[in-house]
């Protein structure tokens, strides 16, 4: 398998389990590591056989700017769905950094999943 890396992706949404967390946005600073295979990318030279880091990026920023969660894990989780839904990733894995959580210390989550540990997720909980 082939690994793409988006690294200190800025953005910002309303998290936390306080209710002072929840009158505003706050930063959060995204690393992915998403896992798929680059075979016809190789012979091909063609964006449509690889992944568009930029599409992605959009989307991940789109998702966090209009959400509303308690813990970072349930964000990390539902964007890892998201990104499999939309993407062709067989693997995700996410860091997220919430610089203002903690003073003097930088909070942060890092997950994975693939593709089929999704599937089982949203099985189990539907």
């Amino acid at each position: 398998m082939d690994i793409v890396r988006i690294e200190d992706l800025q953005t910002e949404a309303v998290i936390g389990v306080y209710d002072f967390e929840h009158k505003a946005p706050q930063p959060l600073i995204i690393d992915l590591e998403l896992e798929t295979d680059f075979s016809r990318a190789f012979r091909s030279d063609d964006l449509n056989d690889a992944l568009d880091y930029d599409a992605i990026t959009q989307a991940v920023r789109a998702f966090c700017e209009s959400s509303r969660y308690a813990l970072l894990e349930k964000m990390a989780g539902d964007l890892i769905a998201m990104i499999q839904e939309r993407f062709n990733v067989d693997k995700v894995g996410i860091k997220i950094r919430k610089p203002a959580a903690l003073k003097g210390a930088m909070a942060s989550v890092w997950c994975e999943r693939t593709r089929a540990e999704i599937s089982q997720l949203e099985k189990s909980n539907g």
